[in-house]
C-alpha cells in the first residue's frame, strides 16, 4: 500500500521539475543579451575622436568605439532585433555635440521604432556589447547581420585595417630625412 502513495508523489515532483525547466529555458531564449550601453535614452549624444591602433577613430561620450555596418543603405539602419541587442545603436534625443570631429558630418536618422540614431558622414553609428572598456575595438572586421562592421575614422569612412607605423631605414641607407638610422 505504501508504494501506491509514493508513485503519485514522484510523478508530481517530476512534473514540477519539468515545468520549472521549461519556463526558465523559455525566458533564457526570449531575453536578449543585456548591453552596457546604447539603450534609448532622453539624452543628447556626443561624438569625440580618440587615438587607437586604427588611427583617429570616433567614440561616444563614454569613450566607447563607434562602428558602421556595410549593410546599411545610406542613412537607414538595417540593424534591429537581435542585431541591435549585440550592436546597440548610438541613440540621441537631439543633435549630438561633438569634439575633434567634422561638425558638418554629424547628423541623425529616425529608426523604425521612432528613436533617433546618430550618424556620421551618412553612416548610422553603433557600439558593440563586447567592447567593455573605453578604447576596446573588438568588433572591427566582424561579418554578421548581413554585412561587415568597421570602426569609423574621423574622416567618416570605414577603417578596414590597423594603422601602420613608418618602417625604420637601416643605418646609412636612408634616402634623406625621416629614417630612424641613428
Amino acid at each position: 500500500m505504501k508504494r501506491l502513495y509514493a508513485l503519485p508523489a514522484v510523478a508530481l515532483a517530476v512534473a514540477t521539475v519539468a515545468v520549472g525547466c521549461s519556463s526558465s529555458t523559455k525566458n533564457a531564449v526570449s531575453s536578449p543579451p543585456s548591453s552596457g550601453g546604447g539603450s534609448a535614452s532622453a539624452s543628447t549624444a556626443a561624438l569625440h575622436s580618440a587615438n587607437s591602433k586604427y588611427g583617429q577613430i570616433l567614440v561616444d561620450s563614454s569613450g566607447h568605439t563607434l562602428y558602421l555596418l556595410t549593410a546599411d543603405a545610406g542613412q537607414k539602419s538595417t540593424c534591429y532585433g537581435t542585431c541591435a541587442s549585440f550592436w546597440p545603436p548610438d541613440h540621441t534625443s537631439g543633435m549630438p555635440s561633438n569634439s575633434g570631429v567634422t561638425a558638418s558630418m554629424v547628423g541623425t536618422t529616425t529608426r523604425t521604432d521612432h528613436t533617433m540614431q546618430v550618424t556620421y558622414n551618412g553612416h548610422p553609428l553603433y557600439t558593440f556589447t563586447k567592447d567593455t572598456a573605453a578604447g576596446d575595438v573588438n568588433g572591427e572586421g566582424i561579418t554578421n547581420f548581413g554585412g561587415t562592421w568597421y570602426v569609423v575614422g574621423v574622416n567618416g569612412n570605414a577603417i578596414t585595417s590597423a594603422a601602420t607605423a613608418p618602417s625604420p631605414s637601416p643605418s646609412g641607407t636612408g634616402s634623406g630625412g625621416g629614417g630612424y638610422g641613428y
